[in-house]
């Protein structure tokens, strides 16, 4: 018997079964409110009470710390910075730039979509900052999870967390998909030829990709067999992936004509900034690096080289991709499917056409492998709290890796990926994103700015109004960009805006300061990050928030019949066994036996 399923069936004082790598009734509903019929409508009846009291309750990071215990065997550390960096290259360049630069040169920015990248960039990398100094101070597999479960509460976290699961499979799905387009060109055929079409399904989900599901089989094994080999995989790919881009620029600029750069911005600023959002698509997937800080060596230097510099190379690389494609071609000529394969094929270099392929299907092999790596060890994290069921947050013994997670994950890409379209999927995609990166940058400023029994009543009064204007003014920027041209709006939200972030500067005093590496210029690096966020959500389009309200209102609907009174239990058992004295100084033992959360109350 492996470590894994030792004592499996044994039950502790608590009540709760250590977990291992079974298909058990415990080992997905273990909690007291599943126990039986009679105890779920017990449950049910006090759903007001649990759900003010998730609401209202926040981790605190030692439990974060300590929840590690509850995988049964502990993750590898096995990474350095410079694994850490060539998996955000790894996580970041793929699809986005060779399917979606095109595209957007040519419907909404032409040449200016290399500002759109400059915006999008800016804005991840605003949030990269806020990412890091969590990563540094909080290194656990839960990522934007964890972080805001301790400073913003569970109901907050939960909610975040339905939308990262979704921004992982839906990422994964998109680049499976395009990675049997580009297969495809590779091998001489249009893009579509080795998909199946079904005449009866809607259209956007009526071209099957079986292709797409193989691909994501076999990324599976690679993740499930060694974080640190997946790591090599990734750095071998990168550094080709690299030199392609870098062949693909310089055969560019050697055939580029300045006269494709006339005119700059055709379709305005608001083209610019519409594109910019559709763009934000390119730079998701660096958040999966923050995930991978239980497997860091040294979190404090690994994590802030690793997640800056990657995103700082890759904006670097995206502007100069973004810049030869317009030079080579008219952005009225561009190519929307393939705008790198045709432009070459434009300049009398038909045979770059595979190069570009090449390095494309380079890439999102690259994408898919970090993203099933980061997927999984949020899903791992989300289920140590049983908000998800505990059986995902198993750890193999002989791998150190998250096999259970990272299967679900990846099954559940590659079964969206057979369906549905790369568009539908980009729009999605980058909604849910931005919605986290919002909350990640709300709950730094609450972090450094609010500490319980710290922080006086009237510094918290203070902190609550000027974050209400942060987010007022944010949300009412953006609807006039959304709404209107007019511009004599922004003379009151954008002062509001400023005015909100000086206050919490000068009137509210910093309750705590970061141990390590902190996020500079404070409040107004998180505070812009909210703003620049808010803003490029009012250029999605109406059909993706139709969808990521019906995802919502799903993770709501799972959250009341499920997720709540798991993790309420969950909490309130620890909270049991710490009167009883049966966990004392966070004992690894105890946490892993009773598999639960300590709870404490909010602001």
């Amino acid at each position: 018997m492996g470590e894994g399923e030792e004592g499996h069936g044994s039950s502790t004082a608590g009540g709760i079964r250590r977990r291992g790598c079974t298909l058990s009734k415990d080992d997905f509903l273990p909690e007291e409110s599943f126990k039986s019929w009679g105890n779920y409508v017990n449950a049910l009846s006090n759903t007001p009470a649990r759900l003010y009291d998730r609401v209202v309750t926040r981790s605190d990071e030692q439990e974060e710390m300590d929840a590690k215990a509850r995988s049964v065997n502990q993750m590898k550390r096995s990474l350095n910075w410079w694994d850490l960096m060539w998996f955000g290259l790894g996580a970041l360049v793929g699809a986005g730039i060779f399917v979606l630069t095109g595209l957007e040169a040519r419907t909404d920015a032409g040449p200016a979509v290399v500002l759109a990248y400059v915006i999008s960039g800016v804005s991840a990398m605003l949030a990269v900052f806020c990412y890091t100094e969590f990563a540094v101070e909080i290194p656990v597999a839960g990522g934007s999870f964890a972080y805001l479960r301790v400073e913003l509460g569970d109901f907050v976290a939960f909610i975040a967390a339905g939308n990262i699961l979704l921004e992982y499979v839906i990422g994964s799905a998109a680049m499976a998909r395009s990675w049997t387009s580009y297969f495809a060109t590779l091998c001489g055929r249009q893009p579509d030829d080795f998909r199946i079409v079904v005449n009866s399904l809607a259209e956007g989900y009526n071209r099957l990709d079986p292709i797409a599901i193989g691909v994501c089989i076999i990324i599976s094994i690679i993740a499930c067999n060694s974080t640190k080999a997946s790591s090599r995989i990734n750095y071998i790919a990168s550094v080709v992936h690299v030199l392609i881009l870098l062949f693909i620029i310089v055969a560019g600029l050697i055939h580029a004509d300045t006269k494709n750069f006339t005119p700059f911005m055709p379709f305005g600023p608001r083209g610019v900034f519409k594109a910019s959002a559709v763009l934000f698509f390119a730079y998701t997937g660096f958040d999966a690096v923050s995930t991978m800080a239980e497997e860091t060596k040294n979190p404090a230097r690994d994590i802030p080289i690793g997640l800056v510099g990657s995103v700082l190379l890759t904006t670097v690389l995206y502007c100069a991709l973004a810049a030869v494609l317009c030079l080579m071609q008219s952005y009225k000529n561009i190519d929307v499917n393939a705008p790198f394969s045709v432009a070459f094929e434009a300049v009398g270099l038909g045979w770059g056409k595979y190069v570009v392929a090449a390095g494309a299907l380079k890439g999102m092999t690259s994408v898919l492998l970090v993203n099933c790596v980061g997927q999984a060890r949020y899903l791992t994290h989300i289920s140590r709290t049983h908000m998800m069921p505990p059986w995902f947050s198993y750890v193999n013994t002989k791998s150190g890796t998250p096999a259970n997670a990272t299967i679900f994950m990846m099954t559940s890409s590659a079964l969206l990926a057979l369906f549905t379209s790369l568009d539908i999927l980009s729009n999605l995609l980058s909604i849910s994103t931005l919605f986290i990166f919002i909350l990640v940058a709300l709950a730094l400023l609450v972090r450094r700015y609010y500490v319980t029994n710290v922080t006086t009543k009237e510094n918290r009064n203070k902190l609550l109004v000027l974050l209400a204007l942060i987010v007022a003014s944010s949300i009412g920027t953006a609807t006039i960009w959304g709404v209107t041209d007019d511009w004599k709006g922004y003379c009151v939200t954008l002062p509001i805006w400023f005015l909100a972030t000086a206050g919490i500067s000068i009137l509210v005093p910093k309750a705590r300061s970061p141990k390590v590496w902190g996020v500079p210029l404070v409040p107004w690096v998180p505070s812009a990050s909210i703003a620049i966020n808010f803003f490029l959500l009012a250029s999605m389009d109406k059909d993706s928030f139709i969808r990521f309200a019906v995802w919502t209102v799903l993770l709501l609907v799972y959250y009341v019949l499920l997720g709540l009174h798991a993790s309420y239990d969950t909490a309130k058992e620890l909270e049991k066994n710490a009167e009883w004295g049966k966990v004392e100084g966070g004992n690894a033992s105890s946490l892993t036996n009773a598999g639960d959360t300590k709870s404490e109350p909010s602001k």
